[in-house]
């Protein structure tokens, strides 16, 4: 009998269960490396981005769809204003950007949101930029309801009905894209178009047609200016070292 238990002994010695092998430590998340302008080298690119040619003729928005947005206006028309220029021709809504020369260069993102409103049945304003992965906040200050729709082609599509009061929108796009065209599935008139880059060296130009970025680092660029009925032109520019470089723009 002692032999049995002997024997089972050490038999059994080799069937504990083996510890499962241990688990490596979770490798800690690379952080990201954004680039920051030496400023030494840091250098200001500006322009103006003017229209020479004969503005189109206005065309009156018919709001007969919706008497609430007739009576925001209180009887007085209202224009969809495609080109609009200011005392010395410069183009406004013009979105201008560099387009490329800062391959390799991720820069921070901004923590601010950017306001799309809808007001007076029109989206204010009319065309807007932002980063990817920026926050859009979208706002209804009218009466009525109304929807947002974009329509990107590098970025998921949605669209949202916004009631009056309701608190404000938000959504965020993951590529860059220029333009996204928007439109309110309510209200057929109301457009707006969206730029998205990955830099902070764009712009959205008022009725003087100007736009000025500072802390640019030095290098070869292609800036490009998009307007929604005039198109688009681009030009290259050297940024030399601590600089100032001057790109202008003119529409026929």
């Amino acid at each position: 009998m002692r032999r049995w238990f002997l024997a089972a002994a050490l038999v059994c010695a080799g069937c504990r269960e083996a510890e499962p092998p241990k688990k490596s430590e979770a490798a800690a998340p690379k952080q990201v490396e954004y680039f920051h302008v030496d400023p030494a080298t840091a250098a200001t690119v500006s322009g103006t981005i003017v229209f020479r040619g004969t503005r189109p003729a206005k065309q009156v928005i018919s709001m007969d769809a919706d008497a609430g947005c007739q009576a925001m206006h209180a009887g007085k028309p209202v224009s969809d204003d495609a080109v609009i220029t200011g005392k010395t021709g410069g183009l406004a809504n013009a979105f201008v950007y560099i387009q490329s020369g800062l391959e390799g260069k991720k820069f921070e993102p901004p923590k601010e949101s950017v306001l799309l409103d809808q007001k007076g049945c029109m989206f204010l304003p009319r065309v807007i930029g932002l980063r990817a992965g920026e926050t859009m906040a979208i706002k209804n200050s009218d009466s009525v309801s109304h929807n947002i729709h974009p329509m990107p082609q590098n970025n998921r599509e949605w669209n949202e009905q916004q009631s009056p009061g309701t608190p404000d929108a938000e959504h965020k796009f993951a590529r860059t894209e220029v333009m996204i065209p928007v439109k309110c599935n309510v209200h057929a008139w109301m457009h707006a178009w969206i730029g998205v880059v990955d830099h902070p060296y764009f712009a959205v130009t008022g009725a003087d047609g100007a736009f000025s970025w500072k802390d640019v680092p030095p290098g070869d660029y292609t800036v490009a200016v998009w307007h929604e009925k005039l198109g688009e032109h681009k030009q290259t520019v050297h940024v030399d070292a601590g600089g100032r470089a001057a790109v202008d723009f003119s529409y026929q």
